[in-house]
């Protein structure tokens, strides 16, 4: 047994697809080492990552494979003897399992009497089998992108290949990709270590060699350094105690670390006066276009300071240099952010509705003008019905000024430099010309959410806006035919769809998906196929936002899902009392009526139109009758106030009653008028307790 390293040396891999080609490498490996019997399922193994390689160890791969003997059955014994003297036919079977004539045994099976013989097929080289192998596992990894570098040759990889390391112990392993062979020689950081090689001896001295190469190849390692230099330098920059803290940012820590082979941290400063600027538009400017993180004082506001990371260290002249001219970048994309924010203030965004003529949405839908005026139709409509169906306080003249100049960011110059900002910018333009909070506020989170995670928009009218806005792109696409299939999703119509659910699970609008379905398409089958599109976000959003099992969650919609925050109740309560026996008893019972029933419809045994208290003739289906229509009235009276689990909690008292009458009635008695009413009698029980959910969905153990 011996340890196996590969790494593959490429030029700077986008940070992006770094993480996902690491693991399926990682996977690709052990799945061949597997599948080529040379690794038991299981091994230790260990991947690596920079910008410019990606590496897996395995631990305990076999030197060559094992024998492997197979079963082969020939000819039958009539086909390979004649007289007593071997065919050509049996000559043939023994010399493809590889044994002369006389090593062939008869076997007797359905068909008669056939030769056998067990054939072995010796085990190969592991540094034979891997070098054959790994160059076809590397070309099937998956690249969002990926290039041809060398003219009239096939290879596609997401960049040139510039060297392979591919060891088995000590002893090298010669796979070929890409123009190169692999060696024993890596190579550390490209400015700190230069072209300098690194020669590698075993595959246990990776990480500790490539140290020496100012090299960090573990990803984990590569992030705890980043964020312990981060408080380390903004510590070291607060030399008053102020309380500096640099602002958390999950995702720009990720980047930075598939960025950078050896991180090191400093921190810059700008003027103070470009405070006066939005924060948004401060920290997109550092965040996103330059990769620095904002910091901030002990009560949360933006201090004159930022943090970069490097992918290099330097002595004190150098980071001061470093610093000088990072800072020089910034104050320029600073003083670039300013003066458009003072052009774009000459014209008011009323000014800039009529400008969206000239802005188009889609080829076929129009332009943005036109998406506005739909919308704030929409919007108008939905705000009639939320006050209809519900408390919301809507203010009407509110939505629709927001309706009206959300889309107008998208002609200013800010926007046009930041993309990332469109929405926001509009509500911070819409606060500093003298519109409302509530008008700027709901501008400002019309895109909102954005993903699972992202907040909703805070107030009515921002969330009405919200759907409205997603609603219409949905329909308008659906009604083209640009419907998601499979992983294609172009227009992001799925993460639309999930924010119309959020929205509605959260927010203060009481919608109906059905009614935003509908009411958004122009055609009858389209708001059908939406919402049945919404109802699969909704599934979609109970599962991974909300954490519900798959069952609970298919017992939930079975009974209804227009309603979005009914049904996360209702799914959050059946959770809740789920694990009680007596809940998971009568659910199984439920199962078993149910099933009763549709055996019932599919052999044409009709049953009674209302339970007829005179054929109940046993005294555990009379005792099931009337405990049922005593839980009955109080099970409606909580569904109808939303307190689900006490209505749950009354459905599972009628565990004895069922379990009694399961056990002492033949529910398809031979009598036809006792069996309609027992049949009767299971459909009422069924259809007075199964509002909440369908309890039959539900999975029980045993």
């Amino acid at each position: 047994m011996a340890d196996f390293l590969f790494e593959i040396g490429l030029e700077e891999v986008p940070a992006r697809m770094i993480a996902g080609a690491q693991l399926e490498l990682e996977q690709r490996v052990v799945k061949m080492l597997e599948r080529e019997r040379l690794v038991r399922s299981g091994a230790a193994t260990k991947s690596f990552a920079t910008p410019r390689r990606l590496a897996v160890r395995v631990a305990g791969v076999a030197e060559r494979q094992e024998d492997m003997a197979e079963e082969l059955v020939g000819p039958s014994v009539k086909v390979a003897y004649k007289d007593g003297v071997a065919t050509p036919a049996a000559l043939a079977f023994a010399k493809k399992a590889g044994v002369d004539v006389a090593g062939l045994k008869t076997i007797t099976n359905a068909k008669g009497e056939y030769l056998a013989a067990t054939s072995v097929k010796a085990g190969r080289g592991a540094v034979e089998v891997i070098a054959a192998e790994m160059a076809k596992e590397l070309a099937g990894i998956y690249w969002a992108k990926n290039m041809y570098w060398r003219a009239g040759r096939p290879e596609r990889f997401v960049r040139p290949v510039r060297w392979m390391v591919a060891m088995l112990g000590a002893e090298t392993v010669p796979v070929e990709f890409g123009g190169y062979v692999a060696g024993t020689v890596t190579y550390g950081h490209r400015v700190l270590f230069g072209d300098r090689e690194i020669e590698l001896k075993d595959p246990g001295d990776y990480e500790d060699a490539l140290l020496g190469g100012f090299v960090i190849a573990e990803v984990e390692a590569r992030r705890q350094k980043i964020r312990k230099a981060l408080d380390r330098v903004t510590r070291a920059g607060d030399p008053t105690g102020s309380g500096l803290l640099w602002r958390e940012d999950h995702e720009l820590v990720d980047k930075l670390t598939q960025l950078t082979e050896w991180p090191s941290v400093l921190l810059g400063g700008f003027e103070k006066e470009y405070l006066a600027l939005p924060e948004e538009v401060l920290v997109t400017v550092m965040r996103d276009h330059q990769n620095y993180f904002a910091v901030e004082d002990k009560d949360g506001r933006l201090a004159p300071h930022f943090l970069a990371v490097l992918n290099t260290e330097a002595d004190d002249a150098g980071v001061a240099v470093i610093r000088h001219g990072n800072e020089r970048v910034l104050r320029a994309r600073f003083n670039d952010a300013r003066f458009f924010w003072e052009f774009d203030q000459r014209v008011p965004l009323m000014d800039r509705v009529a400008l969206l003529e000239n802005v188009t949405f889609q080829k076929d839908l129009g332009s943005y003008f036109a998406k506005t005026e739909r919308v704030r139709v929409l919007a108008a409509r939905w705000a009639d019905d939320a006050k209809r169906l519900g408390d919301a306080e809507i203010d009407a003249k509110v939505l629709d000024e927001a309706v009206t100049l959300a889309k107008t960011d998208l002609t200013t110059e800010l926007v046009k430099e930041f993309t990332e900002l469109q929405g926001e910018v509009g509500g911070l333009y819409a606060r500093a010309q003298g519109f409302s909070v509530a008008v700027a506020d709901a501008i400002y989170d019309q895109y909102r959410p954005t993903s699972m995670e992202d907040r909703i928009p805070h107030t009515a009218e921002g969330q009405l806006l919200a759907i409205a806005d997603k609603a219409d792109t949905i329909s308008g696409m659906f009604e083209l035919g640009l419907v998601p299939t499979g992983s294609k999703d172009p227009f992001a119509l799925r993460r639309a769809a999930n924010g119309i659910v959020k929205i509605l699970a959260e927010g203060k609008v009481p919608l109906g998906l059905w009614l935003i379905a509908r009411s958004s398409a122009d055609f009858e089958a389209v708001g059908e196929t939406i919402g049945a599109f919404f109802a699969e976000r909704l599934e979609f959003y109970l599962r991974e936002a909300r954490g519900q099992s798959y069952d609970v969650v298919k017992a939930v919609l079975a009974t209804g899902s227009d309603d979005v925050r009914d049904a996360v109740a209702r799914a959050e309560a059946v959770t809740e009392v789920r694990s009680s026996e007596d809940f998971t008893a009568v659910a199984s019972a439920f199962k078993r009526m149910k099933n009763i029933l549709a055996q019932a419809k599919e052999k044409g045994i009709a049953s009674g139109a209302t339970v007829d208290r005179a054929l109940l003739t046993e005294p555990t289906e009379k005792a099931l009758a009337e405990k049922s229509a005593e839980l009955a009235d109080r099970v409606s009276a909580l569904r109808a106030q939303k307190n689900y689990s006490a209505a749950l909690e009354q459905i599972a008292t009628l565990r004895p009653q069922v379990d009694a009458f399961f056990e002492a009635v033949m529910v398809m008695s031979p009598d036809e008028a006792v069996r309609a009413n027992r049949l009767a009698l299971l459909e009422k029980v069924l259809g007075d307790f199964s509002g909440i959910a369908d309890f039959s969905e539900i999975v029980v153990s045993g």
